[in-house]
């Protein structure tokens, strides 16, 4: 029951982040005018197809990604003879016009290709937005950053810390929740400076001694020697919270791919989709609000995969066009597919070899 409970909500987890990303590209495009032959859920052969609205809409087999199909001009060279010019695109008013019939894309102009592909990380940030959003409307309460209480012989409150004070910056860095604030102690004793908010004063504390809570095994429990007070749960603060949760998976999925592209990782601590399947499996046993947090990691962490600038990735792809779009010149045509098939190849080889490593750590 597990395993079938797992992957369902695997399947359902990557085709959210996927159906997502895709609608992205997708309404994008048609924004722009700009025609999609075919809008695909997965890969490999067909299950379900249907015709709408000039576009093809299919559901394939193998639920681990999916594209957008756009259609180019046949090149007049080839051809032997000049492209006819498109007439402009018929749509429906409204906020999100439903483009009849309109451009191929490489027709389009340089921005409104550039606002297509892009546009399918910024569905991936605004799914990962939302969902953090449902997860911060679900807490109760609420964490601050206002000290509540100190542990037994706390090294905080003999070094300047105080009940009653609300931490607004620890080392320079400023906190608005508990979550930021939890993140600027790694769990070992050392000093810290603070500025905190006391008896409506801002107070520069120099040396605050903060020391993990441990527990009678010496294990620690918690990073810091002191609690923090709850706030109260309004708009405000809801938005705050998810705007720092958000903050947070950003920062470390940035810090991740910087310690792989620098060598202080290898490529052998990666996971691909059976690793990532394996999470699922975990999170399920601990409840739904670990497999949205999952979720929204995963989405974010797709969001910003795809705006690196790696060939084959949409973040290659916008540095062309934002080139075509400054200089008015597009990138050769053949340099773009040498480019993006040798990243390509690079993708496919990682995906091997990180299937290989996730199939040999489970069993």
């Amino acid at each position: 029951m597990t395993a079938i409970l797992t992957g369902l909500v695997s399947v359902l987890v990557f085709g959210v982040v996927i159906l997502v990303h895709e609608l992205g590209h997708f309404w994008a495009a048609r924004h722009c005018g700009i025609r999609v032959e075919e809008f695909s859920i997965g890969f490999g052969p067909k299950l379900f197809a249907w015709n709408r609205g000039g576009t093809r809409y299919t559901l394939r087999l193998i639920p681990l990604g999916g594209y957008n199909l756009f259609s180019n001009p046949p090149d007049p060279e080839e051809e032997g003879e000049e492209i006819q010019p498109v007439r402009p695109p018929e749509k429906k008013a409204g906020l999100f016009p439903v483009v009849v019939r309109g451009l191929e894309f490489e027709q389009a102009g340089a921005w409104q290709r550039f606002f297509a592909t892009l546009w399918g990380a910024v569905m991936n940030f605004v799914l990962g937005l939302a969902v953090l959003l449902v997860l911060v409307c679900s807490m109760s309460p609420l964490g601050g950053t206002t000290v509540a209480q100190f542990v037994d012989g706390a090294s905080s409150s003999q070094t300047g810390l105080a009940l009653g004070d609300t931490i607004v910056e620890v080392d320079g860095k400023r906190v608005r929740t508990a979550n930021s604030l939890a993140q600027m102690f790694n769990g070992t004793t050392r000093q810290h400076t603070m500025k905190v908010l006391r008896d409506g004063e801002v107070v520069e504390l120099s040396a605050v001694t903060v020391a993990p809570t441990t527990d009678e095994t010496g294990a620690v429990v918690s990073g810091v020697d002191f609690r923090v007070a709850a706030v109260p749960k309004n708009l405000r603060t809801v938005l705050v919270q998810t705007g720092e949760f958000f903050q947070y998976y950003s920062t470390a999925i940035l810090g991740g791919f910087w310690q792989l592209a620098t060598g202080q990782v290898g490529v052998d601590q990666l996971s691909g989709p059976i690793g990532t399947v394996s999470a699922v499996s975990q999170a399920v046993q601990y409840g739904w609000r670990d497999v949205l947090s999952l979720m929204a990691l995963l989405t974010i962490n797709v969001g910003i995969f795809n705006l690196l600038p790696i060939p084959a990735l949409d973040g290659c792809k916008l540095l062309f066009l934002l080139f075509e779009g400054l200089t008015g010149h597009a990138v050769p045509q053949r340099f773009q597919i040498v480019v993006n098939t040798a990243g390509m190849v690079l993708l496919l080889w990682l995906m091997l070899f990180v299937t290989m490593q996730d199939i040999t750590r489970i069993f």
